[in-house]
């Protein structure tokens, strides 16, 4: 099935609302214009059931297919902006300052509503789609809240899918891949406590910042050589707070980082690895480290089965050629893996051309791509809940 005609004809309404929402950016939970327009649009469609306030600011609504199965799939999208200044220059830029949409959650949300419009003009499906728009991707867990709001049995959800737009894979094209897909995000804050004094006279005091210096060093063999080669991890120090004088050697230093893992166990090493390095380092330098580690989102892990009828979409949307089937994971985080965590699914990369990268102030959601992320919704849902 290449792009069906309906999708094409709905591009242009599509991309009006697309480019409306990348005008009004929402941060984290607080999508209440957002959230408002989804439902707006998907009670003009006569989505059967439009609820909002699920996971806070959550929006599902669900469409009845033509067959009496019962089963249920659901499709997400999200919502939420970042806290950047947009330099895309493009006349639909932000329009709020310090907010833009520089990961193309106001394509991905405009690609379902168009898909939640087609389904719910067709209905050539055998059971229930649930349409997932969601609040707070960008670091607030929001995926997180609408599965512990009871989502998936409220609305019976058995599988659940999603989609992320790609720079670098052209437009009209996919990719995915079984097992972890995208990485584990946590972060941690490591506290040196030394002994302040004068920087003329070092031997009486305990430098947290020499401490802290080494400690980033020996961080790093966490990766070089405490983990398996062939396994991914990344251990990044991204912050060094210290000081506050040329000539007075401070109390303490402190210290930001995160860690990236495709596997829990890769995960339950690094925290381990993280305390004992800094807090033995700290030791042997007469001063002491405490070690904040806070888990984020888990690994975003593709269902084998459901990878599989995701990829043969795609294909049938975009032809084989351009699906690639052992994409190479990405070591940032999606807060979609607690969906998956809950039901068997699979999250798909969709061609966003040769475009300024994700979180980068010139970015912008390609509107090419928008019929090809219709369309394999669409598809989807019709070969996911056949007769």
């Amino acid at each position: 099935m290449p792009i069906l005609n309906r999708v094409a004809d709905l591009q242009r309404e599509v991309t009006e609302w697309r480019r409306h929402l990348h005008t009004q950016p929402e941060l984290m939970f607080d999508v209440d214009d957002t959230a408002a327009f989804v439902a707006e649009k998907l009670t003009a469609f006569g989505v059967d059931e439009v609820v909002q306030g699920i996971g806070r600011t959550g929006v599902v609504g669900l469409i009845h297919g033509r067959g009496t199965s019962g089963r249920t799939i659901g499709l997400r999208a999200d919502m939420d902006a970042l806290p950047l200044d947009e330099v895309s220059g493009k006349p639909w830029s932000s329009k709020v300052q310090g907010k833009m949409h520089a990961c193309g959650h106001d394509g991905h949300t405009a690609m379902l509503l168009g898909a939640a419009k087609y389904l719910a003009e067709t209905r050539n499906f055998n059971g229930n789609v649930a349409v997932i728009f969601q609040p707070a991707e960008e670091g607030g867990g929001g995926g997180n809240l609408m599965v512990q709001d009871g989502m998936m049995e409220r609305f019976g959800i058995e599988e659940v899918y999603g989609m992320h737009n790609m720079p670098g894979i052209p437009v009209g094209q996919f990719a995915i891949c079984k097992g972890p897909i995208m990485a584990a995000t946590d972060q941690f804050t490591i506290t040196v406590k030394g002994l302040g004094g004068h920087a003329a006279e070092p031997h009486k005091a305990i430098d947290p910042i020499t401490i802290g210096a080494q400690v980033v060093s020996g961080l790093q063999q966490i990766a070089a050589r405490n983990t398996d080669p062939l396994s991914s991890i990344v251990v990044s120090v991204t912050r060094f707070n210290a000081g506050f004088a040329f000539n007075v050697i401070p109390n303490e230093a402190i210290l930001n980082g995160t860690v990236r893992t495709l596997s829990e166990a890769n995960r339950s090493l690094a925290e381990a690895k993280i305390k004992a390095i800094a807090e033995g380092i700290a030791a042997a330098h007469g001063g002491s480290a405490e070690v904040d580690y806070q888990r984020n989102y888990p690994v975003t892990v593709n269902h084998d089965a459901e990878t599989d009828h995701a990829a043969n979409v795609a294909s049938e949307v975009a032809g084989e050629a351009n699906v690639e089937r052992n994409y190479a994971p990405s070591m940032a985080g999606e807060d979609f893996s607690f969906m998956l965590n809950a039901r068997p699914g699979a999250f798909i990369m969709i061609g966003n051309g040769q475009t300024p990268n994700l979180h980068n102030p010139a970015y912008d959601f390609n509107d090419e791509a928008i019929p090809f992320g219709i369309s394999y919704w669409v598809r989807l849902t019709e070969q996911r809940l056949t007769d």
